[in-house]
């Protein structure tokens, strides 16, 4: 039931933040760096001698065989797909009782799938070995090339932030998946490169496909989940 002044019902919090989907620039300059990124490495570029010059930096630190090993592994689970889960299917779980809607499972589900296909895709289509093969290849056996965990981060916990935020949750919910929809992809991206498990290139287009990839489920969701959902309520298409 809304307010008084006609605001939101007062069992739900104002916004504090925005849904996060990303502006049409953001995504034209993800393709970008995906094209551009993807074809210098299949060409053998500048982007791959950079990749191999770091990596011989952080194989010298040999985190991977040190004590810091299991603290900085912590970090690239801000990426990985069954913490996240656990965290959504309690968001979707109390939101499915509370609300009595299925639409945020609806969208984690669209997004998996997504995710899922996309990045194989990539990983297969190009075949990019790891950093611990060691050197940087091109063939069947190569899965590296974009960074899945990346791209995991920026797609779920965006989706995450968007629900938090539409579902007016709690600020405090709200902010703390904003800043996971930030914090995650970043300190993802560097614990893996810091690992030796990825290259610099894997992680900027693991950032660039999540991105793309959050854009493509706002899409589909407004054309296909929505208003689906408005024509199940009774209500009357835009």
């Amino acid at each position: 039931m809304a307010d008084a002044a006609g605001g939101l019902p007062s069992s739900r919090s104002a916004p504090v933040i925005g849904v996060g989907r990303p502006p049409w620039w953001v995504l034209l300059l993800s393709a970008l760096v995906t094209l551009g990124v993807t074809v210098d490495l299949l060409n053998r570029g500048w982007l791959e001698r950079m990749d191999l010059r770091v990596s011989e930096v952080v194989s010298v630190w040999d985190l991977r065989h040190s004590d810091a090993y299991w603290f900085v592994w912590a970090f690239t689970q801000a990426g990985g797909r069954g913490f996240i889960l656990i965290v959504l299917a309690a968001l979707v779980g109390w939101l499915a009782v509370r609300r009595r809607t299925l639409v945020p499972l609806v969208r984690v589900l669209m997004a998996l799938a997504l995710l899922t296909a996309v990045v194989y895709a990539f990983k297969y289509g190009t075949g990019r070995t790891a950093p611990a093969y060691p050197g940087s290849f091109f063939h069947r056996d190569g899965a590296s090339y974009p960074s899945g965990h990346v791209a995991n981060a920026v797609l779920m916990w965006g989706v995450a932030r968007w629900t938090a935020v539409e579902y007016g949750l709690p600020a405090w919910t709200q902010r703390t998946t904003w800043a996971l929809s930030i914090l995650g992809p970043l300190c993802t991206g560097v614990a893996m490169v810091a690992l030796d498990f990825h290259w610099v290139t894997d992680a900027v287009v693991g950032l660039a496909v999540g991105l793309l990839l959050l854009g493509v489920v706002h899409a589909l969701d407004a054309v296909v989940v929505s208003r689906w959902v408005r024509a199940r309520a009774g209500r009357s298409q835009p």
